[in-house]
């Protein structure tokens, strides 16, 4: 895929900002940046951020179920698709982002969330089939509308893999972080943890300092999904995964 810059470019690990790895690069085809603060109609934080209003575009109407939030950033997707669209050779450069490739880029992305464990090779069919009750104002036919749906399809797809593997790394090492207290569970810092790693992956070209932190706790109610932790108990875990980097790097390598 190609690059737009090192923190929104999902075609990079998430937190090695390794090419071609993984996305979120829900960054992340490449998969998502994502945005710190916001959601829709109270759904939980996920991997790669939070959806936030109707997260114009991408998501097309289609992606404001609890599944899609858990698992990917519609607002970053939007972003970085907007951006990157016109880098796409599927592209037609006389037809419109809005109106024909934002409504391709969300179905992609729902559909890869409502067939989970599927490949593309074995759901394509029924996506075909779908495609023209679910593109809305696109003008494209499938054959035209197929290049941007696999695109996001693929990008969404890395996500999964890419917070699947964070979710295991921080859970290996969780009994032996000296924040946590004995009544709080892995299930109650998740959210934290994933919050970090996307932060890194969106502020890759920023330390974790005073300013960040008052950024990400803007955020953090509208995250936290359903997680007990204030930000004040959160913010610990927050910035472990999110100055994780090298450890993280050396985990996904072994």
């Amino acid at each position: 895929m190609n690059d737009i810059n090192e923190g929104n470019d999902l075609n990079r690990d998430p937190l090695t900002g390794t090419p071609g790895a993984h996305p979120v690069g829900v960054g992340v085809g490449g998969v998502a940046g994502g945005a710190a603060a916001g959601a829709l109609a109270g759904t939980m934080f996920g991997p790669i951020g939070t959806l936030i209003g109707a997260a114009v575009g991408v998501v097309a109407g289609a992606a404001a179920g609890k599944g899609v939030a858990e698992r990917i950033d519609p607002t970053g997707e939007t972003e970085y698709w907007r951006s990157e669209y016109k880098n796409r050779p599927y592209v037609d450069a006389t037809r419109d982002y809005d109106r024909d490739y934002a409504p391709a880029y969300g179905f992609g992305l729902q559909a890869r969330e409502n067939k989970a464990g599927r490949t593309w090779d074995d759901a394509e069919d029924e996506l075909k089939q779908s495609w023209n009750s679910a593109r809305g104002t696109s003008s494209l036919a499938w054959d035209e509308a197929r290049g941007a749906v696999r695109d996001s399809w693929d990008r969404t797809d890395r996500t999964y893999g890419t917070y699947e593997d964070s979710d295991k790394y921080f859970a290996s090492r969780f009994d032996s972080a000296t924040y946590r207290t004995a009544d709080e569970s892995f299930d109650d810092y998740r959210p934290a943890y994933r919050y970090g790693t996307q932060s890194r992956t969106r502020y890759a070209d920023r330390d974790w300092d005073d300013t960040l932190e008052n950024e990400l706790k803007d955020g953090w109610e509208k995250t936290k999904g359903t997680s007990r932790l204030t930000w004040e108990r959160a913010k610990a875990a927050v910035k472990d995964a999110f100055s994780s980097h090298d450890e993280y790097s050396r985990y996904r390598r072994s």
